[in-house]
């Protein structure tokens, strides 16, 4: 006798799927989301899941890779289209107001929220080496109008990157908490008044009715 035939696999599209994936790591983050979220979130089974994308960490790894893609690609149209270091990481605050507070995703921003309290280590470094990354960018863009002329020579790249990245990281934990993106277009401005030689923005109104 025959063996029987085997039933063919369940097919899903695997696109929508990852972004079922990554929109419940981004609202709950990576420790907060079990298999069981993620299978009833993709509309898969877990065989199915472990076939297409390997274990848990490996999704997220590639989830993190297709966020930036999708959702943080901002920060690289900046940096490749402004003409100055300030232009440059004035875009990147006012468009991170609103990207962090779409009303179709959850707020914030995925690399900076989705390790909090993990205890994976692969993982935490992970989103700590991508939020390092892009200080070193911040740094050599900022570096570059110094060498120019364009900024002071006694400007500290460094710590003027680390500044820009703190600010990020604090509207993306903003906007989970709730703030609106009025009010992350008032950071933004504020922010500014940080940057070497930066004249007073006149912001046109206080924090109290950028609500």
């Amino acid at each position: 006798m025959s063996a029987p035939a085997r039933g063919r696999p369940r097919s899903f599209d695997r696109d929508a799927a990852l972004e079922q994936a990554l929109r419940l790591f981004w609202a709950r983050g990576y420790e907060a989301t079990s298999i069981g979220d993620l299978t009833a979130a993709m509309g898969i089974g877990a065989p199915s899941l472990y076939a297409a994308f390997g274990d848990k960490a490996k999704l997220f790894n590639e989830v993190v890779a297709t966020f930036g893609a999708r959702y943080g690609g901002f920060v690289a149209r900046a940096l490749a289209e402004e003409p100055t270091a300030e232009a440059t990481v004035r875009r990147i605050l006012r468009e991170a107001a609103t990207e962090y507070t779409r009303p179709d995703c959850p707020h914030g921003c995925l690399v900076m929220s989705a390790g909090l309290n993990t205890t994976s280590a692969e993982i935490a470094a992970l989103l700590r080496g991508m939020r390092n990354r892009n200080i070193e960018v911040f740094t050599a863009r900022i570096q570059a109008d110094i060498d120019a002329g364009i900024l002071p020579a006694d400007t500290d790249a460094a710590m003027l990157a680390r500044y820009i990245g703190t600010v990020m990281q604090g509207m993306s934990q903003a906007a989970r908490d709730g703030a609106a993106s009025a009010q992350l277009q008032q950071v933004a401005e504020w922010a500014m008044h940080g940057w070497p030689g930066a004249a007073p923005a006149n912001t046109g109104r206080s924090a109290s009715t950028a609500r």
